[in-house]
């Protein structure tokens, strides 16, 4: 495999976590007897993808000193810090553009309050059209989201506002080009997506395996019931 670089997400404050993340940062919550986050970094070094790079925000002194430098689960861990408040936080896209430069040319995005059996080294694989900009994995909408976000079109391009949608899992394969150009600041992801999407440079493809949004204490404990 090419080298290749994959971002989790880990900066949010897990406000529907609450009370559990008023201490604990919602990555280091507990799923199947270890963190959520070791299963993606686990995952992740089984694909052979052995650049991380995370960043941090609320509580995110705790993720880097119980994650190092990722030697442990067979990868090298880059921290992206934002700041040490969730107020600090800089949304999705405006944390991919602060961690900019520890990213490779196409990298993997995961929501690190994901889990799910989505194959990381065929996603990695995929490649990206010459005008695609990123490849959404798409879901079954859940309960919680039951609207979906993205329909699929033809040739597996994404369409914005059509229906039936389908949820995006988190997961995705990006284009670091499509970050360069935003300011320094915080920015939401699915603006940006949608302007892209827009101008027919989204791709994506359903999975149809397991995926669950850990979000909730009712989801958390659904996590732990179909991991334990």
């Amino acid at each position: 495999m090419s080298e290749i670089s994959a971002m989790i997400l880990a900066a949010g404050r897990g406000e529907r976590l609450r009370p559990l993340t008023d201490h604990t940062p919602k990555p280091l919550l507990e799923v199947g007897g270890k963190p959520l986050i070791e299963h993606h970094l686990e995952r992740l070094a089984e694909a052979g993808i052995r650049r991380v790079v995370i960043n941090t925000a609320h509580l995110g002194q705790r993720i880097r000193e119980h994650l190092g430098s990722g030697t442990h689960w067979g990868v090298t861990i880059e921290h992206s810090v934002e700041g040490q408040r969730a107020e600090d936080a800089l949304e999705t896209a405006g944390g991919i553009r602060h961690a900019l430069g520890r990213l490779s040319e196409r990298f993997l995005l995961i929501n690190g309050d994901v889990l799910s059996d989505i194959d990381y080294r065929a996603l990695a694989h995929r490649g990206l059209p010459a005008d695609c900009r990123f490849h959404l994995v798409l879901v079954d909408n859940p309960a919680h989201h039951a609207e979906g976000d993205f329909a699929l079109g033809e040739a597996n391009r994404l369409l914005a506002g059509a229906r039936p949608a389908l949820t995006y899992s988190g997961i995705g394969l990006f284009d670091r080009a499509l970050f360069a150009d935003l300011p320094p600041g915080p920015r939401a992801l699915g603006p940006l997506l949608r302007e892209q999407i827009a101008q027919g440079r989204g791709c994506g493809h359903h999975h149809r395996g397991d995926w669950l949004d850990v979000g909730t204490p009712d989801r958390l404990a659904e996590a732990n019931r179909r991991l334990g």
